[in-house]
């Protein structure tokens, strides 16, 4: 059985003493020890409301294989399916010097920071973000949580803060401007936000797409080293 948490948003298996959970939002993501939560995650599940289903490869893949089989089209038809996306992590200092040109970002720069999150999650997952993506970034900006670079109103390196809680933070939404890629700058700009998230959070990480092998190398260039494995299916 299942108890649910958040309204209408976290589900726990089982009812009592819940060891695997299951978020439902704009992402369905499952949180689980092993594959007994599956079948349970699947009847809450019926109608797709997500744009994605995200988490730790093996029960991601696991979880969306059971969707498919029970819903068939509703789930099977996806845009693109991600099954290897390393997830890294960093404990201690960057080994590359950090960038001074990165500050945290403020209110002040909404309308540009809004025009490059559209175009960094339009790259990045192929269609347009959700409606809620404005107030998504709104917030983001006046919480304190999205680090770049802002030039004659241009932003030219972007990155935010997502999930953070007891001394671990995953940053996201990474993106440097074309103008500048492949040129050895990333590192550099990563390495400044490590260093201002960690004052905070000693532990950093993020995920990333096993074919996206030039921002691996600047990642492990930073000091980042693989943690555990995630997969994304799109729809």
């Amino acid at each position: 059985m299942l108890r649910p948490g958040a309204p209408g948003k976290i589900y726990g298996y089982p009812a009592k003493h819940s060891n695997a959970f299951l978020h439902v939002g704009t992402n369905l993501t499952p949180l689980a020890e092993n594959e007994e939560c599956v079948d349970a995650f699947v009847e809450v599940a019926k109608n797709r409301v997500s744009q994605s289903i995200v988490g730790e490869s093996w029960i991601t893949l696991a979880y969306w294989r059971a969707l498919c089989d029970a819903y068939g089209r509703e789930y099977a038809y996806v845009r693109e399916v991600r099954p290897s996306q390393p997830l890294l992590a960093l404990s201690g200092d960057p080994q590359v010097p950090p960038s001074p040109a990165v500050k945290a970002l403020d209110f002040s720069c909404y309308p540009e920071y809004l025009d490059t999150s559209i175009r960094m999650y339009t790259e990045e997952v192929g269609q347009q973000p959700p409606d809620t993506y404005p107030s998504y970034c709104r917030w983001t900006l006046n919480t304190g949580r999205a680090y770049g670079v802002v030039k004659d109103k241009q932003v030219l390196f972007k990155t935010d803060v997502g999930a953070a809680a007891q001394g671990v933070a995953q940053i996201q939404g990474v993106w440097l401007n074309p103008r500048y890629r492949g040129n050895g700058l990333a590192a550099g700009l990563i390495s400044a936000v490590v260093t201002e998230v960690r004052k905070t959070h000693p532990t950093v990480t993020l995920y990333v797409n096993s074919f996206n092998t030039r921002a691996l190398r600047a990642y492990k260039a930073v000091g980042f080293s693989q943690v555990g494995e995630f997969a994304t299916i799109l729809y």
